[in-house]
């Protein structure tokens, strides 16, 4: 297969290990042509690092003809109307996460899309390394029998220390927990489940404003209004029939998470979904609990492999995995959470989504498709 040509918007911290990816393992299917950024500097810098070899102004990278792929890393509020952008140019489009802040925003980027022949993916692209991969198999063979329970539970520090260069973000719509963190366990549990049918649940705030307590943040003294929920609980119920909670903070302090699938013949202890690989456990019914060895490869930190993925599927005509459909059903179950606190109901979701078809067994390094 030919490489396909990616420009990448939006040089902030995340796009590092993008650019190593892409650039590096995910070679052979993709080329990383030009980087942009409002601030160039910064774009010139990762140019510089990546061996990437033309730094654009937006407007350049969209009037590339040889770019057909845009990855899109600027802020929340901007994923939507670039995609929107780089679509209407005649890109293809990969965005981080969250797809949108709006069901609205989200469904125009996929009409677009639709019409004008177009794929649009979004992040996370954690579920096609080898941890969520090896549970998806886990399943379909039946290890633990019929799914019908899982819990995930993912709780973090606050953004109170500042030294984040964007951390006001992680205070508003977009950079809670659930619109942060919840989409890798979302679309994990949507890997192993399949569609969400409806939701409930709680979503609160300790605070109202924080003030920047590390002395070493510029920031530092300063009180900044706290603008999203940031301790959720919610119960998801699925089209399978199968219920899960899913408990997202950021509140307090450290990192703890954990994902489990209870099914009728064993509990299924899943990886971190915020990651690609991990230990995969099972309990079965005699008490024993065994670690599974991985079925699939991609254990390394793999961010880029959405991209490379769809590489593949433009070539090859198929679906891309790490879906906007994917991503607009994630969004569906957020907003729902938020819905359904608000209006202190369950919320019944419009959309639905086939579960993303899994990796092939017996990959070679860094190939997507036999």
């Amino acid at each position: 297969m030919r490489k396909v040509k990616v420009g990448v918007i939006g040089t902030g911290m995340i796009s590092t290990v993008y650019l190593k990816n892409l650039t590096g393992m995910l070679d052979h299917i993709v080329e990383v042509k030009a980087v942009a950024d409002m601030v160039p500097e910064l774009a010139q810098k990762k140019a510089e690092e990546f061996g990437v070899p033309n730094v654009y102004t937006v407007e350049e990278l969209l009037a590339d003809p040889e770019i057909e792929i845009v990855l899109n890393l600027t802020a929340p509020a901007a994923h939507a109307p670039l995609n929107l952008r780089a679509l209407e140019a005649g890109k293809h489009v990969y965005t981080e996460k969250p797809f949108a802040l709006t069901r609205e925003d989200a469904d125009e980027v996929l009409a677009l899309a639709e019409s004008k022949n177009l794929l649009v993916g979004c992040a996370p692209d954690t579920f096609l390394g080898a941890g969520i991969q090896t549970c998806v198999k886990l399943i379909n063979d039946g290890w633990i029998g019929t799914p019908y329970s899982a819990s995930a539970t993912i709780i973090m520090g606050n953004a109170a220390g500042g030294m984040h260069p964007n951390f006001r973000n992680f205070l508003k719509l977009g950079g809670d927990p659930i619109m942060d963190m919840g989409p890798y366990y979302l679309t994990a549990l949507i890997a192993l489940l399949g569609p969400v049918q409806r939701v409930t649940g709680s979503a609160r705030q300790l605070h109202q404003e924080v003030v920047v307590d590390n002395p070493k943040s510029p920031a530092f003294g300063q009180t900044v209004p706290v603008e999203a929920p940031t301790n959720v609980s919610a119960v998801l119920d699925f089209h399978s029939g199968a219920v899960a909670t899913l408990q997202a903070a950021k509140e307090a302090f450290g990192y703890s998470p954990r994902l489990e699938v209870y099914g009728t013949e064993g509990i299924l202890y899943v990886p971190d979904p915020n990651f690609f690989g991990g230990a995969v456990s099972i309990q079965f019914p005699n008490g024993q609990t065994k670690e599974i060895p991985h079925s699939h490869p991609y254990a390394e930190e793999g961010r880029g492999m959405g991209v490379a993925d769809m590489a593949y599927a433009i070539q090859s005509g198929r679906p891309n995995r790490a879906s906007g459909k994917l991503a607009r059903h994630v969004l569906d179950i957020s907003l729902g959470i938020f819905e359904a606190s608000q209006q202190e109901r369950h919320i019944h979701l419009e959309s639905t989504v086939e579960r993303p078809a899994p990796l092939p067994l017996g990959l070679k390094y860094n190939m997507l498709d036999l």
